[in-house]
Order: C-alpha cells, then sequence, then structure tokens
C-alpha cells in the first residue's frame, strides 16, 4: 500500500482510508464482521481510519476501538464532531462548551488516551470560528488530540479560519474532507488549490458516487428500490429523472474505459480520487470485510495520463455532477428571508 505525508503534520497515512461510517447500526450490527474488516484493512497496508462521533449513534467509534486493541500505535486515528449527539440544544455543534464534551465522549468510545485526527465535521455558522479554533488548539496542547481539521468546508470558510488562527496565534487546520469522484470535482476548482496553499492534507470521502459508481446502477437495467442504498434514497436512483439518466450515461461511458484498461469500474473511480496530487488519502467506506478486500485490489492501479483524459473527457475538471447528499449548504441559500429584502425596502412591488 502506497503512503504519502498527511499534508504538513509530519504523520504519513496510507492512500486510502478505511472509513467506518457503514459500521454499526442498521448498517452493520454485527461487530465482529466490522473488527474483521478493521484487521483485513490494516493488514493490508491501510494505517488510516477515519470514523465520527454521530456515526450509528457512537456505536462506530465502540467498533473502531475494540478492532485497534493491541494495534494502536500503528494506526493514524481521526474522528469528528459536530451533529447532535442525544437531545438537548447544546449537544452538538462548534462550541467551545461541546467540543469539550464531545471529545472526553469520543476518547472513551475508541478506548484511546489520543486522537491523531479531529475533525469539525460540518461548519457552525452560529458559533464564531475563533471559539471553535481556540478549543481545538487547548487539546492539541493537552495531548489528548495531534492535529484538527475540517469537513466539507467552502472555500472561503478555510481561508477565514486560517486567517484567524494566524492573528489569534491558534493551530490551524492541517486537514480539510471534501467529497470527491469522478461525478463530484467540484473540489477541484478551488478547496484543492486552497489547501496545498495552506500545506494541508486532503482526506477525501464517496469516491464511488454514494452507489452510481459501483457498477450496480446501468442504464438499461432495473433496480431494485427495496434494498441496499436505493432502498434508502429511492429519489437519487430513480432511473425516470433526468438527472439520474445524466448519471447513468456517465457511468457507460466510464465502463468503457475501466473495460479498456482491464479494471472494475470501482478500481477505476477510486485510483482515479488518489491520483489528483492534492489527495492525501482516498476514504473507502465498506459494510464488510468483502467489500473491502475488493476495493483493496485495486490499490496498486496507477491510471495513465491518457485514461485521465479520457475521465476528463466524460466529465470536465471541477464540474459536479452529483451533489452528494449531506454536504454542507450555506444559511444564505437555505434561508429565503437571507437573500430577500423586506417588503418595504423593496420598492413597487410587481
Amino acid at each position: 500500500m502506497r503512503t504519502r505525508k498527511l499534508g504538513t503534520t509530519g504523520m504519513e497515512v496510507s492512500a486510502f482510508c478505511l472509513g467506518a461510517m457503514m459500521f454499526g447500526g442498521a448498517n452493520n450490527a454485527d461487530h465482529g464482521s466490522c473488527v474483521r474488516a478493521t484487521h483485513a484493512a490494516l493488514d493490508r497496508g491501510i494505517n488510516f481510519v477515519d470514523t465520527a462521533d454521530m456515526y450509528s449513534d457512537g456505536e462506530s467509534e465502540e467498533i473502531v476501538g475494540k478492532a485497534l486493541a493491541g494495534r494502536r500505535d500503528d494506526v493514524i486515528l481521526a474522528t469528528k464532531f459536530h451533529f447532535p449527539m442525544g437531545e438537548g440544544p447544546n449537544r452538538g455543534g462548534n462550541s467551545r462548551r461541546w467540543i469539550m464534551r464531545a471529545v472526553e465522549d469520543s476518547l472513551r468510545r475508541l478506548d484511546t488516551d489520543w486522537i491523531d485526527l479531529y475533525q469539525v465535521h460540518r461548519p457552525d455558522e452560529s458559533t464564531d470560528i475563533d471559539d471553535t479554533l481556540s478549543a481545538l488548539t487547548d487539546l492539541v496542547r493537552a495531548g489528548k488530540i495531534r492535529a484538527f481539521g475540517c469537513s466539507s468546508f467552502p472555500p472561503e470558510f478555510i481561508v477565514d479560519a486560517h486567517h484567524v488562527a494566524t492573528t489569534r496565534g491558534y493551530e490551524r487546520f492541517r486537514t480539510e474532507q471534501p467529497p470527491y469522484s469522478i461525478m463530484t470535482r467540484g473540489a477541484e476548482a478551488s478547496v484543492f488549490p486552497i489547501c496545498e496553499k495552506y500545506g494541508m492534507g486532503t482526506l477525501t470521502w464517496a469516491p464511488l458516487a454514494s452507489g452510481f459508481l459501483t457498477g450496480k446502477y446501468r442504464k438499461g437495467k432495473s433496480v431494485n428500490l427495496s434494498v441496499g442504498r436505493a432502498a434508502r434514497r429511492p429519489a437519487q436512483f430513480d432511473p425516470t429523472k433526468p438527472e439520474t439518466v445524466v448519471k447513468l450515461n456517465i457511468v457507460e461511458k466510464l465502463v468503457e474505459i475501466a473495460d479498456s484498461i482491464g479494471c472494475t469500474l470501482p478500481h477505476l473511480a477510486v485510483a482515479f480520487a488518489a491520483s489528483h496530487p492534492a489527495v492525501s488519502s482516498v476514504i473507502v467506506g465498506p459494510r464488510n470485510e468483502d467489500q473491502l478486500l475488493d476495493l483493496v485490489e485495486g490499490a496498486d492501479l496507477v491510471l495513465s495520463d491518457e485514461v485521465l483524459d479520457l475521465i476528463d473527457d466524460v466529465v470536465a475538471p471541477g464540474i459536479d455532477i452529483y451533489p452528494p447528499g449531506g454536504r454542507f449548504q450555506r444559511a444564505v441559500l437555505k434561508e429565503t428571508s437571507r437573500r430577500r429584502r423586506p417588503i418595504g425596502d423593496r420598492g413597487a412591488a410587481a
């Protein structure tokens, strides 16, 4: 397994990162199965594991803690905080109050004394970034975390955070975790260049575009909306929707490229994500050991410039064909009141 520097942290990570989002809960409640998948990843050279407190309400962290027993020193362990963990208005977000509680809960569930990379899972527009950075800096200085980063932050938020860290003397974001796949290339336009400018590592998620690049969903083939991803998000895979038709047409072109070089579509997809120079590690999120082994088989695949050119012809650089679910949306876009002047300030109504 190839390794790369995680930005300028000094930590060296495998080109693929084991994502534990599918461990626990309705995804895979068999802890033994999840532990075996983790051990299979470690045995094949993956030394980077990423989870989050909200995955299966903390169960994922507990499983990862079990899986790393006796092997913790050999693993770069990352987790995240932000999303609500239980009832109450202050059991989530990016405030100092919640961060100090969330990190202790994660340390307990992970059964570890330290977290290598502690990430802000999403921005919190209600909290001053000064409050977040100061709390995370204190955790670094206390030895509870080694470094911290952000996930799905818009580029302007990353720049603002670096400015605040520099002017206030705080530790800064050392990594970003953006969505990135052949169908989701928006990060190439601004997030990746900014990360490179600031020496930030990137660990990217959703390389299989939430299932569209697995090869299971093909043009002209019926989709069983009662099982798997399609059951959880039926509207996303509805073959009658124009946006779905666009994605399926792209899949057919990508399958031709994969066939031409003798690989599978998933292997083409993860190799593409790993080929960008700004990408430190590609998060793969298997549900079980079989899925993990299938993806790891493509770990040594290196795409030539000619193949990458063919992919660029299918989906242009910097373009998002597929905006993944869970992506951060700014309040100015979600809340109509933020985009409209009061009636009395608009002049004569049409």
